[in-house]
């Protein structure tokens, strides 16, 4: 990467030059001119304080990389010198544990962590995460904070089609009445009658404190908790909103008799308004392409208006020119007359970009990029200090923190740097100690198996942890690449050391003391058009014991949120306090193929499915600088992807290879096939360019190296090519 940026740099990069080092134009402006502006920081102090956090962290970053390598050399020649022993399991731990791979646990401890909103302590919900470089995505995202269940149902396929219930064209009452059929189950399971069904209520009273309804046959009846009625809110035409309150979680029940799904209801309710996105991860990582200067201005320029309150996007819907913005906060009346109000937005949370890439938008005096995650932390960390200092429209965090996300950490030696970064820069902006605080995502094997002293040396800053199967799987095959072929992708979840995993964090977790402090997460749902099988699956993360799981888009927060009504996650933590941790043992089973019965068939399709999605993937990150999207895989079924899945259909073909599995020729075939099937898949995409017939495009070529040279990739990480092919493709 570095050679390629060495010979191009001059063609796409407007340079400002300083004594010590040199800084992208477009990003110096920004700096500059808008992210300053209401801080009491002046440019000279920004750009020295930057120098200084590359002078003496920039060589702990590249030292702890070289560790990560010292140790995947240590483990390669381990599982090649023991290749013809049969396998001794105890001998390959005592290894881990001799190398420092894996550290002593240390005596018990609970975190300290302060000043935490309670969307983190303690209520539990759906959870977004969105490339926060679109800044439509972002804002909706933020604003996913409530949504309503109506359209949520009624525009997915949790409702069934049959019998005239067709949900294409306009509204559809014989749709509309399975929605609110299915709307009103809700309410009897959520906040039920003392009498009746909510399906037979025909009036609300709210006067005088109290709520009571009136049923088709003229009974007078209430909540048998009348504990869960909040208060009420007033809007035009004689129209109100009732507010509830279950398992810390909030709905709307919306009444409009002159609405035309109102009129139709016997009760008069038009909608219930669901919290749903209790926080949103706006990210800078694995969902957007950022390769240099320009494109990380788009990202801090939209989490700066993000953080003022002034972020809008235009844009055109039904003929019709949209300004998006964030949402004001939501006004209501206690029983006993109190105004009061809730958040109208998700709480947001940043991710930074992880320890290993470097970037072009600054360049140090040795002439070197600097670590791309040094720039995230001060950046996302002083347009932060605005929502501190309350020079927005709104407040994210009224506990005044600022949460970052921290991906791709390998073992507690890496957190300890980032929350040392995180020190240096809250001492350099005049922060308070220990505002900043971090999430630890728990995808990488060594900060797995090291958990507990990943938490540790964070205690007083975590408020995060959380698992993900793809970037996790995707460290577990090239650890092991070694170690021999691995199984199928479909086979992967079925093997003992992903249970353990997920158990491992959630009871981890427990033991730290997270129960009402911090968040426990679950990854994401992956397919955004089966909204059907999402509710009828992920009940269980929060029977998991995780107070918050990623879904894909505002619909689905709004359904997952029903998740957090029927379960509350609490209770399911203090069941799980009482069992036995998961064993590392079995984390540590490495997933090879046991006794090898595939056909040349089934190795066919494993490499098209694995080609077809990287290809899938790849051509819009490399042609259009798309980070993340839904993508149709090799049955047209839409999947959200970014770098995370791509890393692990990229290893799993490097493991086949490295085994014999398959060659590169068999690869080379597989892609040409997969991308006619690719080209086909976007034909209708005016911006798309084919793969094919040439097969002689920079994306076609990221994809192929991507698996090709997918075993000498750090980590097994996508970024190095995928940036470099984007750098290639700019100039071009």
């Amino acid at each position: 990467m570095s050679r390629l940026l060495s010979s191009i740099k001059d063609a796409f990069l407007n340079i400002f030059k300083s004594p010590a080092m040199q800084v992208d134009e477009d990003l110096k402006n920004f700096v500059n001119n808008e992210l300053l502006n209401g801080l009491d920081i002046t440019p000279d102090f920004f750009w020295q304080t930057l120098e200084n956090l590359i002078y003496v962290y920039g060589p702990l970053n590249k030292s702890l990389l070289e560790k990560r390598k010292l140790l995947q050399d240590k483990i390669d020649e381990w599982h090649i010198n023991n290749k013809d022993k049969n396998f001794n399991f105890d001998n390959y731990k005592n290894f881990l544990y001799e190398i420092g791979y894996i550290v002593p646990e240390s005596d018990d401890f609970s975190i300290a962590t302060k000043n935490v909103d309670p969307e983190i302590s303690s209520i539990a919900g759906p959870q977004l995460v969105v490339p926060v470089m679109n800044a439509r995505f972002a804002l909706n995202a933020a604003n996913a904070r409530w949504g309503s269940l109506y359209d949520a149902l009624y525009g997915t396929n949790i409702i069934s089609e049959e019998d005239g219930a067709s949900r294409a064209g306009s509204y559809n009452p014989a749709r509309g009445e399975k929605v609110i059929a299915f709307a009103k189950e809700f309410l009897d399971e959520t906040i039920p009658l003392e009498l009746g069904s909510f399906k037979n209520v025909t009036k609300f009273n709210f006067k005088d404190g109290f709520l009571s309804m009136i049923l088709n046959d003229g009974t007078n009846t209430m909540l048998k908790d009348a504990k869960q009625y909040l208060g009420y809110s007033r809007y035009e035409n004689d129209s109100f909103g009732l507010l509830f309150r279950n398992n810390n979680l909030h709905f709307e029940i919306q009444i409009d008799k002159a609405h035309p799904v109102g009129r139709s209801d016997v009760g008069g309710i038009k909608d219930i308004y669901m919290e749903s996105a209790v926080t949103t991860i706006q990210d800078c990582e694995d969902s957007v392409a950022a390769v240099d200067g320009k494109d990380k201005v788009i990202v801090y320029r939209n989490w700066l208006g993000l953080m003022k309150g002034d972020l809008e996007e235009t844009f055109i819907k039904d003929g019709q020119q949209m300004i998006r913005r964030l949402n004001k906060d939501r006004k209501y009346i206690s029983p006993k007359g109190d105004k009061f109000y809730l958040p109208g937005r998700s709480l947001m949370l940043v991710r930074n970009v992880g320890h290993l890439m470097t970037n072009p938008a600054v360049v140090d005096k040795k002439g070197e990029e600097v670590p791309e995650g040094i720039l995230d932390a001060l950046f996302t960390i002083c347009i932060a200090k605005h929502d501190l200092l309350n020079n927005g429209k709104f407040n994210n965090s009224r506990k005044g923190s600022i949460y970052i996300v921290k991906p791709k950490m390998h073992g507690p030696e890496e957190v300890k740097f980032s929350c040392d970064l995180f020190e240096a820069i809250e001492k350099a902006l005049d922060i308070e100690p220990n505002t900043v605080k971090i999430g630890i995502m728990d995808e990488e094997r060594r900060t797995t198996v090291n958990l507990k002293e990943c938490i540790k040396v964070a205690k007083n800053r975590v408020i995060f942890i959380n698992t993900g199967f793809l970037d996790r799987t995707g460290d577990e095959i090239h650890t092991s690449m070694e170690a021999g072929p691995m199984v199928r992708k479909d086979d992967m979840k079925k093997e003992p050391w992903i249970n353990a995993y997920e158990n491992w964090n959630v009871d981890i977790g427990l033991e730290s003391g997270f129960k009402g402090n911090a968040q426990i997460g679950k990854g994401m749902w992956p397919m955004p058009d089966e909204m059907l099988e999402m509710y009828e699956t992920k009940t269980m993360h929060p029977k998991a014991g995780a107070n918050c799981a990623w879904v894909p888009s505002p619909t689905a927060a709004s359904i997952h949120a029903m998740h957090y009504h029927q379960i509350f996650v609490e209770k399911e933590q203090n069941k799980i306090l009482s069992r036995d941790r998961a064993e590392i043992d079995d984390i540590l089973n490495i997933p090879i193929i046991r006794d090898f019965n595939l056909s040349k068939d089934d190795i066919n399709d494993e490499i098209e499915n694995n080609c077809q999605g990287i290809l899938g993937y790849v051509v819009r990150w490399i042609d259009q600088g798309i980070g993340c999207s839904k993508v149709p895989d090799i049955n047209n079924i839409g999947l959200m992807e970014d770098r995370a899945t791509c890393r692990i259909s990229s290893q799993h073909i490097a493991n086949w290879l490295h085994h014999g599995i398959c060659n590169k020729n068999d690869v080379i075939n597989a892609m040409k096939k997969m991308a006619l099937v690719v080209d086909e898949q976007n034909s209708n995409d005016s911006s798309y360019i084919p793969m094919s017939p040439s097969f002689d495009g920079i994306a076609f070529q990221a994809a192929c190296d991507l698996a090709i040279k997918g075993r000498s990739q750090p980590s097994g990480y996508t970024e190095p090519i995928l940036h470099e092919m984007r750098l290639n493709f700019k100039i071009k």
